[in-house]
């Protein structure tokens, strides 16, 4: 048996209603589906993308800042050493200075006494002069005009 013409017609008929309703109704939201769904994971790899070059950039920027600040505590050290021997020359100058001052000091003390030690002996000197020269002429002698002589005397030793 073979269909007939009509029931043909009817068959293309129905199924152009169905393709009709499809593409009417079924096919636009199907393909905008897939068009969010395609944009959705455009903006996905996009934001991956952008998060790897994001985190490329933080690491290098960490790298730098550690770098830098390996720079600095490396100068800071050094500073630290440089003021350390700086602060020990001072020390030693300033020891070497006190030394010094306290030798001359030491040695104008030595000359101070030397000098009044001289003098002292001069003085007893002078009197023993006066005094033995007193006793070889056996007379006295006047004090105060010797006194001039001896001076020049001693003055002269």
């Amino acid at each position: 048996m073979l269909p007939s013409i009509w029931t043909l017609i009817g068959q293309a008929g129905t199924f152009l209603v169905f393709i009709w309703a499809v593409m009417k109704f079924v096919w636009p939201p199907l393909v905008q589906a897939m068009e969010e769904r395609r944009q959705k994971i455009a903006e996905g790899l996009a934001q991956s993308e952008e998060a790897e070059q994001a985190l490329e950039r933080a690491t290098s920027e960490a790298e730098e800042i550690i770098r830098e600040a390996r720079k600095k505590a490396g100068e800071i050290i050094e500073q630290a050493n440089q003021r350390g021997t700086q602060l020990v020359e001072q020390a030693k100058q300033d020891a070497l200075t006190e030394r010094d001052r306290q030798v001359a000091a030491a040695e104008a003390e030595i000359r101070q006494a030397t000098n009044q030690a001289r003098e002292a002996l001069r003085e007893r000197l002078a009197e023993l002069a006066v005094s033995g020269a007193g006793r070889v002429i056996e007379k006295e002698i006047d004090p105060a005009r010797h006194r001039d002589m001896l001076d020049k005397l001693a003055a002269e030793l």
